[in-house]
């Protein structure tokens, strides 16, 4: 069984998306979780119509660990809740990850909107260095697959990073188990961060932490960090 750990925050307007496209899989054992972290939007209504499990949450790391706490799948995949998946994502990715022998995997990531420009932009600047690095530099992010007994090893995501702890997570499975990035899918996500914070300083934030995690360490860095923020302005 998989289970799909989704951390939540006032995720109204896109989780919908996401449970739809989940629900759409011609792919049957599955479970899907949402860590909620007090919304007070319709999050859990939506979540409960879906046919979730709802368990308290909290800041990201906070809410993919209590996820996985009651997790049943003996493989577990962390979605963030603006993403969206193509048809037969489960299928092919399963498929992937079990042919490659892989033990944590992550994947590629393109904007739902935009110009070709930004488009590009992602590939440039994430996808193509992900796949070029996956063998000694891995990096993960909106949507992370990992065995469960990897993921209990590594002790789950480290509760005192707020930015990046999802890349300082891979990096430890990756000691731990084989790790790559799945090239038979993408996945489609929403430029919200980008677009509310500014694409320059979003950039700015991310490179700091990655060169601050050549050192092995956890970054330390929050930038002011705010879970859940992004709901207060317009959908993409």
């Amino acid at each position: 069984m998989i289970s799909v750990i989704i951390p939540t925050l006032n995720e109204e307007k896109y989780l919908p998306h996401l449970l739809k496209t989940i629900k759409e899989q011609k792919f049957n054992d599955i479970e899907i979780i949402v860590a909620d972290n007090n919304s007070t939007d319709k999050t859990r209504e939506i979540a409960k119509s879906y046919g979730c499990r709802i368990t308290s949450g909290g800041l990201p790391a906070q809410g993919r660990n209590s996820g996985a706490k009651i997790a049943k799948g003996d493989i577990l995949l962390f979605l963030d809740a603006d993403v969206t998946l193509l048809p037969n994502f489960f299928r092919k990715t399963i498929l992937e990850f079990n042919k490659r022998g892989l033990d944590v995997a992550s994947f590629k990531i393109i904007s739902r909107q935009g110009s070709k420009l930004i488009k590009g932009g992602f590939d440039a600047l994430y996808n193509w260095p992900s796949v070029f690095l996956q063998d000694v530099l891995p990096h993960g992010a909106m949507g992370i697959l990992v065995k469960k007994e990897i993921f209990n090893k590594v002790g789950g995501f480290d509760e005192r990073i707020k930015l990046a702890e999802d890349h300082y997570f891979v990096r430890q499975a990756s000691e731990i188990g084989k790790f790559g990035i799945i090239s038979s899918v993408k996945l489609f996500v929403s430029l919200r961060r980008f677009r509310q914070d500014g694409y320059i300083r979003t950039l700015s934030k991310y490179l700091l932490t990655e060169l601050y995690m050549l050192s092995g360490k956890p970054p330390k860095y929050d930038f002011n960090y705010k879970f859940g923020h992004y709901s207060k302005k317009k959908k993409d």
